[in-house]
């Protein structure tokens, strides 16, 4: 059991779908340094039944309302990806610090305008990329940070699986939902090479920048067969190093995800889980010097509490943030926009060239 601290931060959390439910809801309840102060979703039902089971001291049916509560300090964004941006805009223009669920927005333009509320407001604003809590792959970074020297390479991998559902359903409880659940206009799912960019490669891009810096050029491939999408991404980064990434959705095997990266100095291999399975990545570190390997064992894998938990650190503390900023979420965005015009036109796209939408 996580020890609470004496202050700390009071966060309500917009929207309690899935995702809240799986994730963020029992965050702020297990969190060290903050709580659950409130909670605020347009279907009454559903709302009740999170109150009922969260206890928050306030709930709304009001988004406004909530934000207008002075007690309130920090908003977490768990809604649809297209409320994102305005939600998170809104919660900065009224004085609350944002925990937004990645990706932050779809477009170049609205990441550009999401910093510029920021800026504006003053306010802590943190992109829900949770791999970069996992206790492993941050002592990865923190090797290639200290020690390996120069980045000669990184493969990196995400590849959902066609067992993805069967292995989370055996997981999780079967979430709460309400047929007056406040959806976007149109089926997120209608464009699936968006769709599939947008939830998974906004993940294997923020590991690759964790890991080795901005990405300043791709050239990308995509392959489409038997329902099933393959992306290899020829990647460069502003160190020099060169990248592959491969995004496919789905395999016909377990779900795998990982990469090896090779430096100066040594070199990491890893292997990461499912996310809902709480586990921190299996990580190899060789160190070239003394021609050994450790791997960290990472007993806490609960990402997103840790994420949470960082952003309070930053707001109540200020520590410097550990997670991923604005800009992080913008420089995603454009990666994700490349890769999308390289696979249009076959040709080498600088991500500082593009704007519009993934």
């Amino acid at each position: 059991m996580i020890k609470k601290q004496d202050r700390r931060l009071r966060v309500g959390v917009l929207g309690c779908g899935p995702i809240a439910q799986f994730a963020h809801l029992e965050s702020c309840v297990k969190a060290g340094n903050a709580d659950l102060y409130a909670i605020c979703d347009a279907a009454p039902d559903l709302l009740a039944r999170m109150g009922a089971t969260y206890e928050p001291r306030k709930m709304y049916a009001d988004y406004d309302a909530m934000l207008a509560d002075p007690e309130l300090e920090a908003v977490i964004v768990a809604t649809s990806d297209a409320y994102h941006v305005p939600m998170s805009i809104r919660a900065l223009d009224a004085g609350k610090h944002v925990l937004c669920e990645k990706p932050i927005g779809t477009s170049v333009e609205e990441g550009e305008a999401l910093a510029e509320a920021v800026r504006r407001s003053g306010k802590v604003l943190q992109v829900g990329h949770m791999k970069r809590f996992d206790p492993a792959l941050e002592a990865a970074r923190d090797f290639v940070r200290d020690e390996i020297g120069e980045v000669l390479a990184l493969k990196a991998w995400y590849c959902d699986s066609t067992h993805r559902y069967t292995n989370t359903d055996a997981i999780q409880p079967l979430p709460v939902t309400s047929k007056l659940a406040r959806k976007p206009t149109g089926n997120p799912k209608a464009d699936l090479r968006q769709y599939f960019m947008l939830a998974h490669g906004s993940h294997l891009v923020d590991t690759a920048r964790f890991l080795c810096g901005d990405i300043v050029a791709v050239r990308a491939r995509l392959n489409e067969r038997f329902g099933a999408y393959c992306w290899f991404v020829e990647t460069e980064f502003a160190s020099g190093a060169l990248g592959h990434l491969d995004l496919t959705v789905a395999v016909r095997m377990d779900w795998h995800e990982g990469f090896q990266l090779y430096g100066e100095n040594g070199s990491v291999i890893a292997r990461t889980f499912n996310p809902w399975y709480f586990r921190a990545s299996e990580v190899e570190i060789f160190h070239e010097k003394t021609a050994t390997a450790h791997k960290p064992l990472g007993a806490d894998g609960h990402f997103f509490r840790r994420q949470l938990e960082g952003l309070a650190q930053t707001v109540l503390d200020g520590v410097p943030m550990r997670g991923a900023n604005v800009e992080d979420g913008i420089a995603s965005i454009r990666a994700m926009v490349a890769i999308a015009r390289s696979v249009e036109t076959g040709e080498r796209v600088e991500l500082a060239s593009v704007s519009g939408a993934v």
